[in-house]
């Protein structure tokens, strides 16, 4: 079904010449049965006055095509008179602003926010800036093109907890490409009712909320994220809104039977703090195409991570999840076709498949999210769900841990409507949702009131990390980081509960330097060094040496990584003793051991004899075929 873009050029707040235009949908919402619009203004710098109170002005109602009842009207404000002495009204700068509507049944309903906002105040305030500047990008942003997916390395990130605001941590950015990171994946940036939140409950979409600092933050943060080499991938919440969204919030408080934008329509999984969005909905389908639109328009961002997919998946035909990134899809490759600027960093070349990366969170079914739509990767959560169980003691979950990391199962290419699209997932072991890996093997408690939610995993324990962690960098798929987990931050995350979202846990960059961060940081390092350099483990063919008495019996799990000649040999030990096991190695020649070299490098290995290899406790082995 074809989706429409919004005319963003009349919805919302757009300022011209010191004049500021409101647009806004609300159908069913009509001059005709006595409803009236207004909108309420004031200077950032008054908001907190109790002498100067909002500005008030009405708007004026028409019929729109294609969704009906609209509301609009211009405001002067550059240079014009004060409602209070001392007021900052009329003078450059951010304003905050809100609606009201006033309805002949339930008298005047006040804080309904601007759907269509690019900017954000305090709490359920929209917002406008004065004389706003568009951003300069640099001339290399020209030139920048998007990874392919296949190169991929991925560091989720919050912003609150990475560095604050999005000024603050543009340094961060030249740590993350020296350590061998070429992606980043932000929760989501769209504006929410609370100061402290991990944003999944959006009530604003076409901004960044104030809390990380304004849109040109974000702009430069892309720019010097894709200057250090690194694409940005923003997380976006389409499922599902906050109560305080306002086309539910105006329509609940309007008392509608119906609703325009939001309804039942998939699955419902945040019914208990936010409502489902209704895709069977015109108005919204074409508002979350639209959204999609002015992110990699605007900011430039390098893609997009689907969360819940499942509240908007209606099946591979279907008007939801399927038909947005379908359609997200052929805008990029027309924005392309048009030569659009900056558009081109999706286009890797001639009959070459869109780089735009489109990754869903689809956990109840990656595999046929992956294979029936346009997404070309997709969260799972089996590689972790695995490698925790092994963590914990289940040492026979050793065998779903190797099929995991070479995602047996998974599409690695489909072709629909002339449209080749690689295929891949994501590996990880820690990601925002869940506990630091750590907190598997033994947790403590520093709170002296006993709190369980200010628990901690043992860091004196960070060893233990390590054949994870080179498992996992050395897997098939996208291998993803999430922050600090470089350094073996261990905080611990409930299951459920407001702990969850409601608790800052900043990153403790004091652990990068400790005993127990250094040698995490060194290794992981070192494997990021390894896949950047060997494209057989990037992109290669993986084997799992499944053998359960010569192998997982004794906590060891081996793979390989090839293509053609090019093979790798990656072998981990989870348990506490030094192992030597016997392997042989189909290609004849001399391997390099990738982490220490030395002695460890096999001479002269002769093709499917038996060799020993020893295999170091809570560590492992990297051997690659050096080419003559």
């Amino acid at each position: 079904m074809a989706l429409n873009l919004l005319p963003l050029a009349t919805l919302g707040a757009v300022e011209s010449n010191g004049v500021v235009a409101f647009g806004l949908w609300l159908p069913w919402v009509s001059a005709a049965d006595g409803n009236s619009v207004t909108v309420k203004i004031i200077h950032e710098d008054d908001q907190f006055l109790q002498c100067v109170p909002p500005r008030e002005f009405p708007l004026t109602h028409d019929m729109r095509t294609p969704y009906g009842d609209f509301w609009s009207g211009s405001v002067p404000i550059a240079g014009t008179a004060p409602p209070a002495p001392g007021s900052a009204w009329g003078t450059p700068g951010r304003y905050v602003y809100r609606y009201a509507i006033a309805n002949p049944n339930v008298g005047k309903l006040d804080w309904i926010i601007d759907p269509c906002a690019r900017e954000f105040g305090v709490g359920k305030l929209s917002a406008f800036t004065l004389g706003y500047q568009p951003y300069v990008w640099s001339a290399s942003e020209a030139d920048w093109r998007t990874p392919p997916l296949s190169d991929l390395i991925v560091y989720e990130i919050n912003i609150a907890e990475l560095g604050g605001e999005l000024d603050r941590i543009r340094n961060v950015i030249a740590y993350l490409a020296d350590l061998g990171v070429n992606a980043v994946e932000v929760m989501p940036l769209s504006n929410v009712a609370s100061s402290v939140d991990w944003g999944y409950l959006p009530i604003g979409y076409f901004g960044v909320d104030e809390r990380f600092g304004k849109r040109t933050h974000f702009q430069a943060f892309v720019d010097v994220c894709h200057q250090r080499g690194i694409a940005v991938i923003v997380d976006v919440v389409y499922g599902h809104t906050g109560v305080d969204f306002p086309y539910y919030d105006a329509y609940t408080r309007l008392q509608y039977r119906e609703n325009p934008f939001m309804g039942p329509f998939a699955k419902d999984y945040f019914s208990n703090f936010g409502k489902s969005t209704d895709f069977n909905r015109q108005l919204t389908r074409d508002y979350f195409f639209t959204v999609n639109h002015h992110w990699l328009d605007t900011y430039h961002i390098d893609g997009f991570r689907y969360d819940c997919v499942p509240n908007y998946w209606d099946g591979p035909l279907g008007v939801g999840y399927a038909n947005l990134v379908y359609e997200t899809y052929q805008l990029a490759k027309k924005k392309i076709a048009q030569a659009q600027p900056y558009w081109n960093r999706f286009d890797a070349g001639a009959g070459k498949p869109l780089a735009l990366v489109q990754m869903a969170e689809q956990l109840e079914d990656p595999e046929g999210v992956l294979r029936t739509t346009y997404s070309n990767s997709t969260w799972q959560n089996r590689t972790f769900d695995a490698a925790r169980s092994v963590a914990r003691g289940d040492r026979g979950r050793l065998f779903d841990l190797g099929l995991c990391l070479g995602l047996f199962g998974y599409s690695e290419q489909e072709t629909t409507n002339a449209d080749t699209i690689p295929k891949t997932a994501l590996q990880y072991i820690e990601n925002h949702d869940h506990e630091r890996f750590l907190c598997n093997f033994d947790t403590h408690n520093p709170d002296e009131a006993g709190n369980p939610l200010f628990q901690e995993g043992d860091r004196g324990k960070w060893y233990m990390l390590q054949p994870y962690l080179i498992a996992l960098l050395m897997s098939k798929g996208i291998p993803m980081l999430w922050q600090g987990e470089e350094f073996a931050e261990n905080y611990f995350l409930p299951d459920f509960g407001a702990g969850r979202v409601s608790l800052l846990r900043p990153l403790r960059w004091d652990y990068f330097y400790d005993g127990s961060g250094r040698p995490i940081v060194r290794l992981v390092r070192k494997l990021l060094r390894i896949r950047c350099e060997r494209a057989h483990i990037r992109r290669g063919t993986y084997f799992f040496f499944n053998d359960w008495e010569r192998y997982q019996k004794i906590g060891v799990l081996s793979f390989a990584r090839y293509e053609d000649v090019r093979y790798t040999l990656v072998a981990v030990n989870i348990g506490d003793a030094d192992q030597t096991v016997p392997f042989w190695f189909p290609i004849p020649g001399d391997y390099v051991e990738e982490l220490h070299g030395g002695g460890l490098d096999l001479k002269n290995v002769p093709a499917l004899q038996q060799v020993a290899l020893t295999i170091p406790s809570h560590y492992g082995r990297i051997w690659t075929r050096i080419e003559a």
